[in-house]
């Protein structure tokens, strides 16, 4: 499977585990860091779909560079909440993974596209 399309699946299914993430925590009457974490987390996957559609290539490594950014703060609001343990380690290594397989196919994406 393309890459590409390895991404838009990875990052969907990762969005649908931000938001159960975030009703957990709005459970435990976390709203500031629930809110950031559901924002960023869920726009990793929204910005790949714009690209699907972009007009350029250029913009095409603009929306995945935006999703890129996405992953990146949405990694840090992981590492916040484990660290104010919010999140468990066993939950907190399950999704960790993940994002961070994100992040290394989303880069791999961007320089693949600027060095064609």
């Amino acid at each position: 499977m393309e890459k590409k399309n390895v991404i838009k699946e990875k990052s969907f299914e990762f969005a649908v585990e931000i938001v159960y993430l975030y009703k957990v925590l709005v459970e435990k009457k976390e709203f500031v860091l629930s809110k950031q974490i559901l924002r960023s987390g869920t726009s990793i996957g929204a910005n790949i779909r714009e690209a699907e559609h972009a007009q350029s290539k250029a913009d095409f490594i603009h929306k995945l560079s935006i999703s890129l950014k996405e992953a990146n703060e949405t990694e840090y609001w992981l590492d916040l909440l484990f660290e104010t343990k919010y999140l468990s380690e066993i939950e907190f290594q399950n999704i960790k993974h993940k994002i961070v397989e994100i992040l290394k196919i989303l880069t791999s994406i961007i320089n693949t596209s600027k060095n064609k």
